[in-house]
Parts: structure tokens; C-alpha cells; sequence
């Protein structure tokens, strides 16, 4: 039986190999997440700051909470005030899609059906988010991001 032996030769390609296979893991996955970012939050970051703890309060003033559901193809958002009475928006904005990319975004015509807004929108399963904006009749604005889970 022959006896085999590990050279310098061996252990250098072995090292070369491995370092390959991860700097090649890393540039797909590199590629992979700047490819799919959906973006910037805001345009300029120090301004939205400063603005931040006004925007919240306003917004934390109107008592607002906000609940969505999907069912039949009809995706359901209902916005109640602090006692629990449907609120009917001045104006209302929304993209509905998913968390990792942009490709499935979609903005739905919302219709106010007196208890809440609705509008025919085809999701598949999994997490979804709702981007929101609404105006109350005074101006003032609510944002808020509502996860959807669809099964």
C-alpha cells in the first residue's frame, strides 16, 4: 500500500479552494442584498430626525390604531380611533409588499366601506408589509408600518 503524503502543494490548494468558496459565498450574497434594498427611508436623515419627537406626538395625539387583514382577495385596513370607533381618513396612501424586496409592491385603490378601507389586491403567502400614510382632517399625518401575515 502506498503511503500518501501531504505536501506544501496540497495544503496551499487547500487553502485556496476555501478561501475562494468564501469570498465567492460573500459577493452573492453582496450582490443579492444591494440588488434587492428597497431604498431610502428618508431623504435626509438629520432633518427627519429633528422633526421625529413632533411627527410622534402629533401622531400619538390622534389615538389611532391601525389593523390589517387579507381574506377573499379583499385586503381589509381598519383604522379606529381611542374608543374604538372607525376613523374615515382625509386622505389615505399604502404599498402593500414584501419586507426584502420591491418587485411585488403594489398601491391599492382603498375604498371606505364605513367600518373600514378595502380594496381587491392578490397576495401570495407570507409576510407582508403595509406603508402607510394617512391624513386626518386637520392635516395631521399618521405613519405606521402594519405587518400582515398571509397563510
Amino acid at each position: 500500500m502506498a503511503e500518501h503524503r501531504i505536501t506544501g502543494k496540497h495544503v496551499l490548494i487547500g487553502f485556496v479552494t476555501a478561501f475562494a468558496v468564501i469570498i465567492g459565498v460573500n459577493l452573492v450574497l453582496a450582490y443579492a442584498a444591494v440588488s434587492t434594498f428597497p431604498g431610502l427611508e428618508v431623504k435626509n436623515s438629520y432633518v427627519a430626525s429633528q422633526e421625529f419627537n413632533d411627527r410622534k406626538a402629533a401622531q400619538e395625539g390622534l389615538g389611532w390604531t391601525v389593523v390589517a387583514d387579507h381574506a377573499g382577495g379583499l385586503l381589509v385596513l381598519g383604522i379606529t380611533d381611542a374608543s374604538g370607533n372607525p376613523v374615515e381618513v382625509e386622505r389615505l396612501e399604502a404599498t402593500v409588499g414584501r419586507a426584502t424586496h420591491v418587485q411585488d409592491d403594489q398601491t391599492p385603490e382603498f375604498r371606505y366601506d364605513g367600518q373600514a378601507y378595502v380594496a381587491p389586491v392578490a397576495l401570495g403567502n407570507g409576510n407582508w408589509n403595509i406603508r402607510m400614510k394617512a391624513w386626518d382632517r386637520d392635516g395631521t399625518l399618521f405613519q405606521q408600518r402594519v405587518v400582515l401575515h398571509k397563510e
